[in-house]
């Protein structure tokens, strides 16, 4: 026995480190980190490196390998025969081989402005991503308190059962020497009954929300992982919502297009060269096949577009109002949300203070109810229902702490200010 109590001593402590532990912190790094559309930004990320390596090859030399042969029914020929002169007319059927290539000189940066246009419509579109995953918070914050609030009940079970138990054991004693009767023992064993369907109950409901925050955050969890209780602090911290970051990326990216359109009327000069190889080449009175080249360079300069340039940064100014629009929109709406939820904190509060005060008068009278009990004087129903009003005080509590503490970091969330070392 004694062996079997050293075994017990020395293998208790590991078992209770090995339970699995998960915090609220944990629980919102994980959904960023695993939640499907979370992979879409390392895709972004190599889509525009891609994207902007294929531009800037822009700027590479352009080779191209062009080859024809032709049948023509006419002729360039002469109108005039020159005495002693015999000039043969090119052949009908003609040959022609080249290789040209096309350097591009100068083009007022168009290439680095569509680059800096696609990097900026990237980073709109990973702050999306970022935006949607921000919005899981509150969804996780609501599932894993909803599993600490069944978590601290059944501790809370766990008391009112052990609390039971002992007057049970009173009672029966007292139903053994004759003090009390029987029915008052069965009573009191009902109650432990009730509370074992209780626990029962809260088992399954526990389970079922452990898998589907399992399924949200994307790691196993273990039915009896305990969570634990995340502190929280309201203070005055500058807004870092994804959605105003996203605006301001908006805005970027019109004034990259912007810097575009004025870019693309720019002079573009390319240097030019071919070397070919046909029948007839340069010099289309020699019937015969011969190598020929030529070089230059190339000037394109669209110097009037209809105003098409100024017509497509006004559509631009607009869009830009749009995002501002949207922008107050939210903030508007953020607000009156913020507003919402301090009312509910500070009305929360307000009940928790009253359950203390509840509690300590249902204290009072189930300790005046146990000694009754013990003496005979009321029931065990009567003391049922004192012991009953209790515990559903405690359970009251329990349940306000808990959606104070949802609401305060729904707060956070909501402003922008949450911040993973206050929990």
């Amino acid at each position: 026995m004694n062996r079997l109590f050293s075994i017990l001593v020395f293998i208790l402590p590991f078992m209770v480190a090995a339970q699995e532990t998960l915090t609220l912190d944990e629980c919102f790094k994980l959904v960023t980190e695993n939640y499907p559309s979370a992979k879409q930004s390392e895709l972004l990320k190599n889509q525009v490196r891609l994207d902007i390596e294929a531009i800037q090859k822009g700027k590479l030399p352009k080779l191209d390998i062009n080859a024809q042969a032709t049948y023509q029914s006419d002729v360039t020929s002469l109108p005039l025969q020159l005495p002693n002169v015999t000039i043969e007319p090119p052949n009908k059927d003609q040959y022609r081989a080249t290789l040209d290539v096309n350097q591009l000189i100068y083009n007022g940066g168009l290439i680095d402005a569509t680059s800096k246009v696609k990097e900026a419509t990237s980073k709109v579109n990973q702050q999306h991503v970022d935006v949607n995953l921000y919005g899981l918070k509150n969804q996780v914050n609501s599932m894993y308190l909803s599993v600490l609030l069944l978590q601290e009940n059944q501790a809370l079970l766990n008391a009112k059962e052990e609390q039971l138990k002992s007057r049970i054991e009173e009672v029966r004693a007292g139903v053994k020497y004759g003090a009390l009767l029987a029915s008052s023992e069965q009573a009191l064993e009902a109650e432990l009954l009730k509370i074992k369907q209780q626990f029962a109950e809260l088992s399954y409901n526990r389970s079922a929300l452990v898998q589907r925050l399992s399924l949200l955050i994307g790691k196993e969890l273990s039915e009896d992982v305990k969570l634990t209780r995340p502190e929280v602090f309201l203070g005055a911290t500058e807004s870092q919502r994804p959605e105003l970051q996203l605006f301001d990326l908006q805005q970027e990216q019109i004034d990259f297009s912007s810097q575009l359109i004025s870019k693309s009327n720019l002079p573009k000069v390319n240097a030019f060269a071919q070397g070919g190889y046909g029948n007839p080449g340069l010099n289309m009175l020699d019937n015969s096949f011969n190598t020929f080249y030529m070089a230059g360079l190339k000037l394109n300069w669209n110097v009037f577009d209809w105003k098409k340039t100024k017509t497509e940064k006004q559509s631009l100014e607009i869009n830009k109002e749009i995002i501002d629009s949207q922008k107050e929109t939210f903030e508007l709406n953020n607000s009156m949300e913020l507003v919402n939820l301090q009312s509910e904190i500070d009305k929360i509060e307000a009940l928790i203070a009253t359950d203390n005060e509840i509690i300590t008068l249902r204290e009072n009278i189930l300790k005046t109810a146990e000694s009754q009990l013990k003496n005979g004087v009321i029931t065990s129903s009567a003391y049922i229902t004192e012991f009953t009003n209790l515990y559903e005080a405690k359970s009251h509590l329990n349940l306000h702490e808990t959606q104070l503490l949802l609401n305060k970091i729904e707060y956070q969330i909501t402003k922008g200010a949450y911040n993973k070392n206050r929990f």
